[in-house]
């Protein structure tokens, strides 16, 4: 019977050929395990991420006592004692990145070049800062009190108070806050993986 043979390659060929087309038909039902990651476009991140300029800032709560002596002609002194309570923001000027910031590398990793973080404000808190103590030196109490002499403490104060918020760290953290809300958004946005690098 030499037709048997034959007929057993026809079978074995029909059965390969069913069970390719029920394999495609059962792929095609089945939900994609590596779907197609989203495209990446730079501009458009680049305009997302300058809008998250005001999510980045960080607010440091400051106390300083400053103490002013001003020397009196032709002699005496007036003394000021001022306590003073601010707020120290910091955080990255996100509106100064450009399109070449935004860099896309290969497997969809993207790298995003930041500017450095800055002191954005200093505001005296004038409800919690008073003068705490002023006085004249007791053998010269006809030498008036100098109306200036608060408003230069403050000036002093809010520089110790910025100085002092650095010391704590202020600029680094505000640097991890931007890292951290725009590595959010660009891998909800697709990307595989998000480097920082500094700007030159």
């Amino acid at each position: 019977m030499p037709q048997r043979p034959i007929l057993l390659w026809i079978l074995a060929a029909l059965t390969l050929f069913l069970a390719g087309v029920a394999l495609v038909l059962l792929s095609d039902g089945m939900p994609d395990q590596h779907p197609a990651r989203k495209a990446i476009n730079p501009p458009a991140i680049l305009t997302q991420v300058r809008g998250m300029r005001e999510l980045v800032t960080v607010k440091y709560g400051i106390q300083k006592v400053v103490a002013l002596e001003e020397k009196k002609v032709p002699f005496g002194a007036e003394r000021l004692l001022l306590f003073v309570q601010a707020e120290v923001a910091a955080g990255v000027d996100l509106s100064q990145m450009r399109e070449d910031d935004v860099a896309l590398l290969p497997n969809g990793a993207v790298a995003i070049s930041l500017p450095p973080a800055s002191i954005t404000s200093v505001t005296v808190d004038d409800q919690h800062t008073r003068v705490w103590d002023r006085s004249v030196t007791w053998w010269t109490p006809w030498v008036p009190y100098n109306q200036d002499l608060e408003r230069q403490a403050r000036l002093v104060a809010k520089a110790d108070c910025e100085s002092g918020a650095r010391q704590m760290g202020i600029l680094p953290h505000a640097r991890r806050n931007a890292e951290e809300a725009i590595r959010a958004l660009l891998l909800a946005a697709g990307a595989s993986e998000v480097r920082f690098l500094d700007k030159d």
